[in-house]
């Protein structure tokens, strides 16, 4: 077993230390490039891992030129021995180098053991004894053949590695306790393993087992070595992490507060953007979630967006405050905000993103904006996201000059800059937002809906209209108590309901701005009952109890106060109106002029004082046939031609839809379609449904929703399997967005290609100039995909599919 192992080493020795010398070169890079040691531990490995790759190195070149007679295996043999013993000993230098450094350090030692500097002393000696030995060949020699053979003195080339080595373990085991474990094992290793290698080099001729275990012990103590550097530093960062993360969440709460108070102070600087800077950063940071950014890229956009509005400071609070449009010097002095926000937040040179959002949230995707002009993605990711939502706050909150825009035209604005003053992706993420916003909460907390509690004093008929309440399926119930003002008659004291529609849920005057807010006034209903048409088709009143009381208890109750109860709800074209006083309860049913159009009841009245206000909305949605029809239902497709599928029209939002079409490569659908009179915004168009179902149809079992393209160039996915993108170039043809929506109110003819590419399902439209490319990829199987037709205050007519 021993001779075969000897054996197996004689042949593949050479082999091994070429290895060894490649590892040793690249321990030697390691070391070099490394910073968590110290310089002289450093120098020491270096010296330790060249000088072992440079023996083995000269230790191969002896066996491969021994026996060599040539002029050149003469020189090599000598020049590669006499390499061999010198090398020897400048590594065990270079261990004495390593030691000294560690028991200066982690030893902790105030002087060096005279033992090292005795090593240095016999390593000095062996080294003039190895070149006073080639004078009389007391080490080796070569005889005629070229071939290495061993002198009458050869033991004493070992005799001083082997004292040296054994003075360095005396030491080390004397200081064992005071190192590591992974040091002390490496040290141990260093000086035992060469003399056991040294003890079996004597008997086992034509092996180099010595330099073999000095470089592997060398390999071995670097790898020891940034084993224990590992440790130390898991260790201390352990310890680091755990106080930073003490320090941070002080800081942060520290610099939240701050920051906080930094951008209210900015805001305080006019009436009219109370709480903007906190709510852009709110819906910032929301926005940033959405598009996939991690918690810490989150809150970097939240804070450089809480402090977007910072260069206001240099703005003299003349302009700031100015009631009504500036003057274009102002706006050219108020232009420069963003420059001097990044003069004052680039000053905080450790948070480099602050200054980005208030540098470039003025920059416009297209590339006029300010101050630079920047275009598309050269414009930093956290400016686009918050040019988005600095957009969206503005126009829903109220200035000096106009009242809060409404949150649907907010939208289309938004819609309508896709591409050009928002990026698509951040403006599509705001979108969704507002979608979700049902309860239009992302707002100025001071506009809120809610008239619990209020007190509204009215004197002359309809000097005062409360907010909209919004009717729908929910039913809405509404108390309150109504006292009569002394100075009038009773029985023109009395509270009424207003039934009107309008974009921002308030009434107006006829006047442009009536227009633009597509305001119409349906009803008035006295809570006695009485009820006045505007623009509604028809009405029908009952009684439905009537506890008769006299002329003048009645002028009593209303003096001294009525307690009134109003349940009301929309179904379809129809209201519904219930009225108690506590002694006749009356039911009015009205029919509105179709049933796209929105309701919000106002209450109003004459010369009453009305409080103990309280609304309330029920959890179910009342049946479809709990009122009873009184006008004909409004079709605006009756006499549309048909074509494969039946024809549409689209009440509101997805009241409507087509039955699944099989999705098939190179497929068509042909239709005709309008805007219906109620259509006022860039979104009431047909939109397309890609899903999946047992049946085919969207309320079939096991409907999954896989994406959603609407003719105005919004999309989104509904299933997490599925990944949309989308293009949307606006070309020549394109004459804006209010040409756009005009011209498709007319009616237009759409062509919608559909292209299967394996998972991918590409879809194609161009109209008036909006050209639409959506590719939906589905990483999941489904047996069939269906495409089907829907929208939102349209009508779809002689739908074709073509294959």
């Amino acid at each position: 077993m021993e001779n075969a192992l000897m054996s197996f080493l004689k042949d593949h020795q050479l082999n091994v230390m070429l290895f060894l010398v490649g590892v040793c070169l690249l321990i030697t890079l390691l070391v070099s490039v490394t910073k968590t040691i110290s310089l002289r531990r450093k120098i020491s490995l270096i010296l330790l891992s060249s000088s072992g790759a440079l023996l083995l190195i000269m230790d191969r070149f002896a066996y491969i030129y021994r026996g060599d007679v040539s002029r050149t295996g003469y020189y090599m043999v000598r020049i590669s021995n006499f390499s061999i013993f010198f090398l020897v000993l400048f590594m065990l230098y270079g261990f004495n180098l390593y030691l000294k450094d560690l028991f200066l350090t982690e030893g902790k030692k105030p002087r060096l053991p005279k033992r090292i500097q005795t090593c240095d002393f016999l390593i000095f000696l062996a080294g003039i004894m190895l070149v006073l030995s080639r004078i009389g060949n007391l080490y080796y020699y070569f005889d005629e053949t070229n071939h290495y053979v061993r002198g009458k003195f050869f033991f004493m080339c070992y005799a001083f590695p082997i004292i040296v080595l054994l003075i360095q373990f005396t030491v080390i085991f004397a200081c064992f306790k005071e190192l590591s474990k992974y040091i002390g094992v490496s040290l141990v290793l260093f000086t035992t393993l060469p003399l056991v290698a040294a003890i079996v080099q004597i008997y086992a001729y034509g092996l180099s087992l010595i330099n073999i275990s000095m470089v592997l012990t060398v390999v071995l103590l670097f790898i020891f070595t940034y084993s224990d550097l590992n440790i130390k530093v898991r260790d201390a960062n352990r310890r680091e992490i755990a106080l930073l993360k003490e320090q941070q969440n002080s800081i942060r709460t520290l610099f939240d507060q701050t920051a906080q108070a930094l951008s209210g102070a900015i805001d305080a600087k006019d009436e009219y953007t109370h709480g903007h800077s906190l709510r852009v950063a709110e819906y910032s940071k929301r926005i940033a979630a959405l598009s996939g950014k991690d918690e810490q890229e989150c809150r970097y956009v939240y804070y450089s967006a809480l402090l977007h509005d910072v260069g206001k400071i240099g703005v003299p609070d003349s302009i700031i405050k100015k009631a009504g449009k500036l003057t274009s010097d102002e706006f050219e002095f108020i232009k420069q905000h963003p420059v001097k926000g990044y003069q004052i937040l680039s000053t905080i040179s450790q948070l480099p993103y602050l200054s980005v959002g208030a540098h470039y949230h003025h920059e416009r995707y297209d590339g006029k904006g300010y101050p630079e002009g920047l275009k598309g993605e050269a414009i930093p990711d956290i400016a686009r996201i918050i040019a988005v939502a600095d957009a969206y706050d503005a126009m829903t909150s109220k200035r000096s000059y106009r009242a809060p825009i409404p949150q649907q035209k907010v939208r289309e604005e938004i819609v309508k800059g896709l591409g050009t003053q928002f990026d698509p992706n951040y403006g599509r993420m705001m979108l969704h937002l507002i979608d979700e916003d049902t309860e239009y909460l992302m707002k100025e907390r001071e506009e809120s809906n809610n008239l619990t509690g209020d007190v509204i004093d009215i004197d002359e008929f309809r000097s005062v209209i409360t907010e909209g309440i919004a009717l729908n399926r929910y039913k809405t119930t509404l108390t309150l108590r109504s006292t009569a003002k002394e100075t009038h008659s009773p029985e023109h004291n009395i509270p009424s309901l207003l039934l009107f529609d309008s974009l921002d849920a308030n009434t107006h005057d006829k006047d442009n701005k009536a227009n633009e807010l597509y305001y119409l006034e349906y009803a008035e209903i006295d809570l006695d009952g009485r009820t006045t048409l505007f623009n509604a088709r028809a009405k029908k009143e009952e009684v439905l109890s009537d506890n008769e009381v006299s002329s003048i208890d009645r002028r009593l109750m209303i003096t001294h106060g009525t307690e009134y109860e109003v349940t009301a709800y929309k179904i379809k074209d129809h209201v519904s109106i219930t009225i108690s006083d506590g002694y006749k309860v009356q039911r009015t049913v009205i029919a509105l002029p179709d049933a796209n159009r929105y309701v919000y009841m106002g209450i109003t009245g004459a010369n009453c004082i009305i409080k103990d206000i309280n609304v309330s909305k029920a959890e179910t949605q009342m049946p479809e046939d709990s009122i009873e029809r009184i006008a004909e239902e409004v079709s605006y497709i009756k006499d549309c031609p048909r074509g494969d599928l039946d024809n549409l029209q689209i009440n509101g939002w997805r009241m409507a839809t087509t039955k699944g079409v099989p999705i098939s490569d190179g497929m068509k659908l042909k239709f005709h379609s309008f805007g219906l009179p109620t259509a006022r915004l860039v979104w009431h168009c047909p939109s397309f449904v890609l899903f999946y179902s047992d049946d085919g149809t969207v309320t079939g079992d096991n409907y999954r929703e896989l994406g959603l393209i609407r003719m105005d160039g919004e999309s989104w996915e509904a299933d997490d399997n599925v990944t949309n993108s989308i293009e949307v170039v606006l070309n020549d043809k394109f004459k804006g967005w209010d040409a756009w929506k005009e011209e498709y109110r007319k009616g237009i003819d759409v062509e919608v290609s559909i292209k299967r590419r394996g998972e991918n399902i590409i879809l194609t439209t161009e109209n008036l100039g909006l050209a639409i490319k959506s590719t939906s990829s589905i990483n999941v199987y489904f047996p069939m995909l269906y495409v089907a037709i829907s929208g939102d205050q349209c009508a779809v007519t002689d739908i074709k599919v073509r294959r």
